[in-house]
């Protein structure tokens, strides 16, 4: 796999690498070309290195006698990130990066499917941070991201869109979904959106007046 580097101005997100199911080469290759920094979670190392992908960043607590230090040669000049506190993920801390060095997005792979507990910590993290950073958690699947008040996008007919609140969101409205919300509340556990889909081609537009409320765009 071809490295990145195409796009250098801190314009488009970076891309972080995290230790889940991976993703297709394609999906993969997409997000590299334009991504200006890409930063790898330890524990994935070895799989990326394996996909012949340039890193910039290695960030992780580095335990269980792992040697950062190996890889400053082959990677050079890779920044070494040690980030010890346990009392945080090494995707949080990875966010907690990009905050520190001002930059506004970054799309997340590999952050789905091989636990259950890692997938819902890492999509509900999401909230955590959405006044410091954009997020958007990708796999071959599904897109993940969470909404602003007001949301307007461009969608083909029967496009899935679930949207997933993260405890409960007000006074929800919405146009151009097969399944209309008209000032109605979901709750997580009890009620949610998921598995509606665009009624026609068009502008899709969803608001809601209080809570957290994450949309998936999803394919079979």
């Amino acid at each position: 796999m071809s490295s990145h580097h195409i796009v250098r101005d801190d314009q488009e997100p970076a891309l972080i690498i995290a230790n889940g199911a991976a993703c297709s080469e394609e999906l993969l290759g997409q997000l590299l070309e334009w991504s200006p920094l890409v930063i790898v979670l330890d524990s994935a190392i070895e799989r990326v290195l394996e996909l012949g992908i340039k890193v910039d960043v290695l960030l992780g607590d580095f335990d269980r006698d792992f040697d950062a230090n190996y890889y400053k040669e082959s990677q050079y000049p890779i920044e070494i990130a040690h980030t010890p506190n346990q009392d945080k993920t090494d995707l949080e801390k990875a966010f907690d990066y990009l905050i520190n060095r001002k930059i506004p997005a970054v799309n997340v792979v590999w952050a789905t499917g091989k636990r259950a507990d890692h997938t819902i910590t890492n999509i509900t993290n999401i909230v955590r941070f959405r006044n410091q950073l954009k997020i958007v958690i990708l796999d071959d699947h599904s897109k993940v991201f969470l909404l602003p008040k007001k949301f307007e996008k461009w969608y083909p007919k029967n496009s899935i869109i679930s949207l997933i609140p993260i405890g409960e969101v007000s006074n929800i409205h919405s146009k151009n979904l097969f399944y209309p919300l008209e000032n109605d509340s979901l709750t997580i556990g009890y009620r949610t959106g998921s598995s509606n889909h665009a009624s026609e081609d068009g502008i899709v537009m969803i608001t809601h007046e209080s809570g957290d409320l994450l949309l998936m765009e999803c394919w079979d």
